[in-house]
């Protein structure tokens, strides 16, 4: 199986579920929204994601009266290995502060 490539969208989609939690877990729209990409650009790497084991994924289960569950995603063990290692190798990327060492503060 092929690696996954950290492109501009697939790290702005793993910044997204890397800031989400427990009590605001991350779904399909909210991921575009917060990544500032279409549904046709997320909905393909968060399936890449999960064929790699580094996203799973679970519907709503709460009522939810007037739409439809939402699927929420979130980080595996290894998915978030690998954000940090990408956060270690992208800090700016990812907003955070390099020291004159290039690693991240």
């Amino acid at each position: 199986m092929a690696s996954i490539r950290l492109t501009r969208p697939t790290l702005e989609v793993l910044k997204v579920l890397l800031a989400a939690t427990e009590d605001d877990p991350a779904w399909g729209l909210k991921i575009c929204e917060e990544a500032d990409l279409g549904s046709g650009t997320v909905y393909p790497i968060l399936d890449r994601l999960a064929e790699h084991g580094w996203v799973t994924s679970r519907r709503e289960t709460e009522p939810h009266p007037g739409r439809p569950a939402r699927r929420y995603y979130e980080l595996t063990a290894l998915g978030l290995r690998a954000t940090r290692e990408a956060r270690t190798r992208k800090p700016r990327f990812f907003g955070l502060r390099t020291t004159s060492e290039g690693g991240a503060a």
